[in-house]
């Protein structure tokens, strides 16, 4: 499901125009990254949780060469599903 299919989606189950679902899902989006870029965790009950997590910097290897690189740490985003949405999906 891409964009505007999730903002179609939106708009028939919430009864919103796609204009107002587009609006929505855009103003989430929004919020989500905000609350990340700060380092807080964005929980939704039952569906799941993001959160920002630390990877450590690690050695690797180039495809093409074989040659060691070194890996630079860096921040992530890490989504957990949450217990209803688990259960749904198995």
């Amino acid at each position: 499901m891409n964009k505007a299919e999730l903002i179609d989606a939106i708009a028939m189950k919430a009864n919103l125009t796609k204009a107002d679902a587009k609006r929505a899902l855009d103003a989430f989006i929004g919020a989500t990254t905000d609350a990340l870029k700060k380092g807080d965790r964005v929980a939704l009950v039952g569906f799941g949780s993001f959160a920002v997590a630390k990877r450590d910097a690690r050695k690797g290897r180039n495809p093409q060469s074989g040659a060691e690189i070194t890996i630079p740490a860096k921040k992530v985003v890490k989504f957990k599903a949450g217990a209803e949405l688990a259960e749904v999906v198995k």
